[in-house]
């Protein structure tokens, strides 16, 4: 259980160095230390969150993940204070977390196509329209009025939901218009169902906009978008399954 905790805490903060810029990433499991790495060990200084800090590329990284504030959730239990399983599920939410980042981070960087095949993985991964490749549809062409896909939702095409993506970087919200565009399109194609996704987020006014229109179009922002990512194996794959055990009272009480 120690060696399993100690690795799931490396794993973890291993992504907090490197937005700290102290190591990089070569590929999967391979890392070099940085310059500002090199310095850190010369220092000897204990390596946590406060010694972060110090870092611009660490503050930015901890001001987009947790608002404006830029407080950094402090989430570490010490050994001493906390059972093995309470300690366990920490470290894993914290790579839960570090992993939702780095993949919103790279979906931004794709093309438009693999975004759009992406989504249509991740919507036959929830169940939409079956585990049929075929009731899924990309459009996007000239006169779709900006609607991307559309899932069958039944063999006849009865049923239908239609998709908008907006692959955006960091800051570049959806704004109101773009929903009630999106409404008109919905009413152009005589659609019922509409999804909008978006790798970043969602003005106040496009959420309020949204819920005024009766809920016909569902919001999925970048945050929303990585979890769902994270747990259909979209992008990512499992590593190791760990389980709990407790005892079983009743067995004992026999």
């Amino acid at each position: 259980m120690v060696c399993r905790v100690a690795l799931l805490r490396l794993n973890a903060h291993s992504y907090y160095l490197a937005k700290a810029g102290l190591w990089d990433s070569t590929r999967r499991g391979h890392f070099v230390i940085t310059e500002l790495g090199q310095d850190a060990l010369i220092n000897g200084e204990e390596i946590n969150n406060q010694y972060l800090k110090r870092f611009d590329d660490f503050n930015a990284f901890t001001k987009q993940k947790n608002g404006d504030s830029g407080k950094v959730e402090e989430t570490t239990l010490s050994d001493k204070d906390a059972m093995p399983d309470e300690v366990l599920r920490v470290a894993y939410k914290q790579i839960n977390d570090a992993l939702a980042s780095d993949i919103l981070s790279r979906t931004r960087k794709v093309s438009p196509a693999f975004f759009e095949q992406l989504l249509i993985d991740l919507l036959l991964a929830m169940g939409f329209g079956g585990s049929d490749e075929g009731m899924v549809h990309t459009l996007g062409k000239s006169g779709d009025n900006g609607v991307n896909g559309v899932i069958n939702q039944d063999p006849l095409g009865v049923d239908q939901v239609y998709i908008q993506a907006k692959r955006y970087a960091d800051g570049n919200n959806v704004g109101a218009g773009e929903i009630r565009d999106f409404f008109v399109a919905l009413n152009l194609k005589k659609a019922q169902k509409g999804i909008c996704i978006t790798t970043s987020e969602f003005t106040s006014s496009a959420i309020q906009t949204a819920k005024d229109l009766g809920m016909r179009i569902i919001l999925i922002n970048g945050k929303q978008l990585a979890k769902l990512m994270l747990r259909y194996n979209i992008g990512s794959r499992d590593e190791d399954v760990l389980y709990l055990k407790r005892i079983d009272e009743e067995f004992f009480e026999g």
